[in-house]
């Protein structure tokens, strides 16, 4: 009977997938990597990119990850909006988006200024032999970096667009007349989505098999070596910032971060099978309303944290960067250590919405900074989708207690009896 119950979790086969993923990758690379087609398949459905890599285990990732991509845009409008009308006043919803992009900068600078600390400390850099190092291509990402722009990216960024129009819908609904049947509309409509989402979460399995069988089979685990400190490094800070950081703001509002992380665990073993916090997003939210998290604080704060409060992100940035100046022997200065943090405070805020994010952020800082030479990013394009999976988990648990601390100190937390 108990391992009926066992087997009928989707977290065991999750995490049953991800093994056999690892297994397949490291053991038959060749299978992992098959070619199903002759080059990437990129389509458009409803503004949204979906994305289906040549390799068989890159077919299955991004069938998985496309999918749930579609419910994220109508899942943001309607939370959202749906939000703000459930506020009831605007003076509210600017109240409570106020206190979460002011709880986003201090967090994320934290972030920062933690990753630029155990870096100094560690110095994961130094020793590390840049001839002996796997590089690769770095000039698309470098004339990314050159071509970036804040107008561009929000000319490009769908999903910001789409966070801006929700908003602003909201508050038109809040001055519409008899706008009953259309609130009750979206509410029905908002419950059909989430129950398509509930369908689609049933192939995670297959997301994760497919995510880490493509990272082993590509890069293999000797890979990770040459960089295995600096790899090691960000884990541990990531770790520090969540049971410590978090863990601490968990606390300040009765809550245990141990206890919440065991409540998302599938989510998480989700992200760390695709890398990719989108794959949960929308799960998360209804997790979260079910631990008891108001609709109307959950729908403004979840989705305005996918673009602004990055936290494994930022930690990432701000060790790469220190790391690549390791390597190369450069020693910064006080005054350039605060410029990287300054720098990295507004270019971390894009990372969502960039392909590429990582390392089009990260050249974008490097370029600022003119002290680092950028050819240093090869370094890191072996190990860059390992570490991926830890900024995305972190990226994914912050955005997680920010919600349930903006919901506590405004007094939209209602316990359940039990999670």
């Amino acid at each position: 009977m108990k391992f009926r119950n066992i087997t009928s979790n989707l977290t065991f086969w999750v995490l049953l997938s991800i093994l056999l993923g690892v297994l397949i990758g490291h053991f038959a690379p060749q299978f992992a990597l098959y070619p199903v087609f002759e080059k990437k398949m990129n389509y458009n459905l409803l503004g949204t990119e979906l994305s289906f890599g040549p390799s068989l285990s890159e077919v299955f990732s991004g069938f998985f990850i496309s999918l749930v991509k579609i419910f994220i845009h109508p899942i943001i409008i309607l939370t959202i909006s749906l939000g703000i009308v459930n506020m009831g006043n605007l003076k509210k919803v600017g109240r409570v988006g106020g206190k979460a992009l002011l709880y986003f900068e201090v967090i994320t600078t934290l972030a920062l200024v933690i990753g630029l600390g155990v870096s100094n400390l560690l110095e994961p850099g130094v020793g590390v032999i840049r001839d002996n190092v796997a590089g690769g291509d770095i000039s698309k990402y470098t004339q990314k970096a050159a071509d970036f722009s804040w107008l561009n990216f929000l000319k490009e960024n769908l999903t910001i667009q789409i966070l801006f129009f929700s908003l602003a819908f909201g508050v038109f609904l809040t001055f519409v007349r008899g706008k009953a049947k259309m609130v009750a509309g979206m509410h029905q409509a908002s419950d059909w989505v989430f129950k398509g989402l509930h369908s689609i979460m049933y192939l995670a399995p297959l997301g994760a098999l497919g995510g880490m069988a493509y990272t082993i089979g590509k890069f293999g685990i000797h890979s990770l070596l040459p960089l295995a400190k600096l790899m090691v490094s960000v884990y541990m800070t990531m770790g520090i910032f969540v049971f410590l950081v978090l863990g601490l703001v968990m606390r300040s509002c009765g809550e245990k971060i141990t206890t919440f992380l065991n409540y998302i665990k599938a989510e998480l073993l989700i992200v760390l099978g695709t890398s990719s916090s989108e794959a949960a997003l929308p799960s998360l939210m209804h997790k979260l309303e079910k631990m008891g998290c108001s609709k109307s604080v959950v729908g403004l704060v979840v989705p305005a944290g996918y673009s602004f409060n990055l936290d494994g992100t930022s930690i990432y940035l701000s060790m790469a960067t220190l790391f690549l100046a390791q390597v190369y022997g450069i020693h910064l200065s006080w005054e350039q250590l605060l410029t990287i943090i300054g720098v990295l405070m507004v270019t971390s805020k894009g990372a969502a919405g960039v392909t590429g994010s990582g390392f089009v952020v990260l050249a974008s800082t490097l370029t600022a900074l003119q002290v680092i030479p950028l050819e240093g990013l090869a370094l890191l394009l072996g190990v860059d989708r390992f570490m991926s999976e830890a900024r995305a988990i972190t990226n994914f648990i912050g955005n997680g207690v920010a919600t349930v601390w903006l919901a506590k100190h405004e007094g939209e937390f209602q316990a359940p009896e039990s999670l």
